[in-house]
């Protein structure tokens, strides 16, 4: 028990650290104010906690899959949307959803939940708190953290708006004099939207639009109102924490306002607190920029714990619909060294579009316009944002995963499905923990219904299912439905089973230099999996490296695919158009 102690001892002093750190302006007795008021929060929630969830020795393994999925993706009459997606996910999806991202449902006025306009409540239609901790008793649960900004009928902007506190000092209304011309932008809209308060008109910050109003965290009571709200999510089953936008928090005269130091600092000093409640919770970052950028939230090891794979789904696209899978390639063979500790979240499809700032340094211009003119002929849109010297570029295609498998023959759905399962199925082989988008497993068109409604383009990779409707596609053997959920949660159930694609296990990318496959090594010596895509609408002959093979007693060796139990001959390895095979040793 001492041992204990001295350890809370040495987490507090950091804690105090890291505070002074951040907010030097102010003096040292309002920074023990705050961190004495965090510690309190913590030691109230640890005794008075009914959290008796198991935790386990690691965070995440082979079995470990996400699926994400809106409260009300699925809607049946009379009935809330989370009791209604539990009840589904218990019969169709299986292993797939072992954790599962609900995206906002907190009450909120736009943007897919994402602009949040009250922390205590869910949306009515959703639910209950009750419903979601009924949700944790089969699924490790994960949510979403809104750290940059709150819709414009939060109580705070009310209060900014009447010049009362909280909200007077919560709201970021920074001085225009100062100098915001280097601010990194995300969107075409204005950095500042226009509030007429008690004390007259006044500009706020609103990074992505003007129901969106930048929240002040260079107050540091901003760490107290978020710690509630984390404990209230774990009191309630949810361990894994999405910091939405969380690049974005922290702004400074003269800066990018984009990943300052000080916004690494506060993940720090989230992943504290968590770790002093949660031995296996999980912080995993979300920043829709190039790949250095984001991964500088893992390289510590003291920040995330996750982070969101952004040029993955760009690039497998970009393979996928043109064949060409050398950038991809050389990208996998590339991997980013990170610590033990961390891991990437991998992914297709999403509820927004796909990336494109991932891009930069990876693809040449060229290649990316012609990716977005090959997108817009499958019936998806280009968003933009704004660069500092007033011109529009391309930040994000917004199209359906599905609709983007689709052929440019005149049979669009040629080979619709063997593409997207191929897609799926590399995500599965590479390191980190796969993660997949309910819409997409069900095989969602462009949503041209629900955009031409909103006008938000992201509403083209939205849609929403009615549960009678959704039963019947889902019960027919011949739907492109019925057959993605069968042939991924069977690949997952193989892959839960091999110690071969632990997070941590070795990857090695053997195809380097080729555009026609991929070729994925994991593991090591005669227990290696070879994860092996064809690319292409050909059918293709492949042999594997002798040098990448345990040792061979003859030409003869043979092995065997895991997903289908067919033998192969590793000199002479047939594949189908966009086949996947998983290979080992016999």
């Amino acid at each position: 028990m001492k041992q204990i102690d001295s350890e809370k001892k040495l987490d507090r002093l950091k804690l105090y650290k890291l505070l002074k750190t951040i907010y030097s302006d102010n003096t040292t007795e309002e920074i023990n104010l705050i961190a004495n008021q965090l510690l309190q929060i913590l030691d109230d929630f640890s005794e008075k906690s009914a959290y008796e969830e198991i935790t386990h020795d690691e965070r995440w393994n082979e079995s470990h899959s996400v699926l994400i999925t809106y409260a009300d993706s699925i809607t049946k009459s009379g009935e809330a949307t989370l009791k209604t997606l539990r009840d589904l996910l218990s019969k169709h999806f299986g292993n797939l959803a072992k954790v599962l991202h609900i995206l906002p449902f907190l009450k909120s006025t736009s943007d897919g939940g994402f602009a949040v306009s009250s922390y205590d409540s869910l949306e009515e239609k959703f639910g209950s708190w009750d419903d979601l901790k009924n949700i944790s008793k089969n699924h490790i649960l994960m949510a979403d953290l809104v750290l940059n900004h709150v819709s414009s009928s939060h109580p705070w902007v009310q209060q900014f708006i009447r010049s009362q506190d909280p909200g007077i000092y919560n709201i970021f209304s920074p001085e225009q004099e100062l100098d915001w011309s280097n601010v990194v932008r995300p969107r075409s809209s204005s950095l500042f939207s226009q509030i007429n308060t008690k004390d007259g008109s006044k500009k706020v910050w609103t990074t992505f639009g003007p129901d969106q109003i930048d929240l002040n965290w260079h107050n540091p009571k901003m760490i107290i109102e978020f710690l509630n709200l984390i404990i209230t999510y774990l009191s309630n089953g949810i361990k894994w924490l999405r910091l939405d936008a969380v690049g974005f928090i922290w702004k400074e005269s003269g800066t990018t306002c984009l990943h300052l130091p000080k916004a690494h600092l506060l993940v720090k000093v989230l992943r504290d607190l968590l770790n002093n409640v949660l031995e296996d919770g999980v912080l995993i970052t979300e920043t829709n920029v190039p790949q250095k950028e984001n991964l500088s939230y893992l390289i510590s090891n003291d920040e995330a714990h996750m982070a969101y794979n952004f040029p993955l789904p760009p690039l497998l696209l970009e393979a996928i619909i043109t064949s060409r899978a050398d950038i991809l390639n050389a990208w996998i063979f590339n991997w980013p060294i990170l610590p033990e500790d961390t891991t990437l979240f991998n992914f297709t499809a999403s509820h927004d579009g796909v990336g494109l700032r991932a891009l930069e340094g990876l693809m040449n211009e060229d290649r990316i316009k012609d990716l977005l003119i090959n997108c817009e002929k499958r019936g998806g849109l280009v968003s933009h944002r704004r660069l500092s010297n007033g011109d529009d570029k391309p930040y994000e295609l917004n199209i359906s995963w599905w609709s983007a498998m689709e052929d440019s023959s005149r049979d669009s759905n040629r080979f619709q499905f063997e593409r997207f399962i191929l897609t799926q199925l590399l995500v599965m082989a590479l390191k980190g923990v796969p993660a997949f988008y309910l819409p997409a497993l069900l095989a969602s068109e462009n949503d041209i219904k629900s955009f031409s409604m909103t006008g938000q383009r992201r509403d083209l990779n939205r849609e929403k299912f009615k549960l009678d409707n959704l039963l019947s596609v889902l019960n027919n053997l011949e739907s492109n439905a019925n057959k993605n959920l069968k042939y991924l949660g069977n690949a997952m159930d193989v892959r839960s089973k091999l110690k071969q694609f632990h997070p941590r296990s070795e990857m090695k990318c053997l195809s380097k230099g080729r555009s026609d496959i991929v070729v994925i090594k994991r593991g090591k010596g005669s227990e290696s999996v070879f994860t092996i895509h064809n690319m292409t609408d050909n059918k293709i002959n492949y042999q594997l490296n002798d040098n990448d093979l345990p040792e061979i007693i003859d030409n003869n060796f043979n092995m065997r695919d895991f997903l289908t139990t067919s033998k192969y001959n590793w000199k002479n390895i047939s594949l189908d158009p966009f086949q996947v095979i998983w290979l080992s040793a016999l």
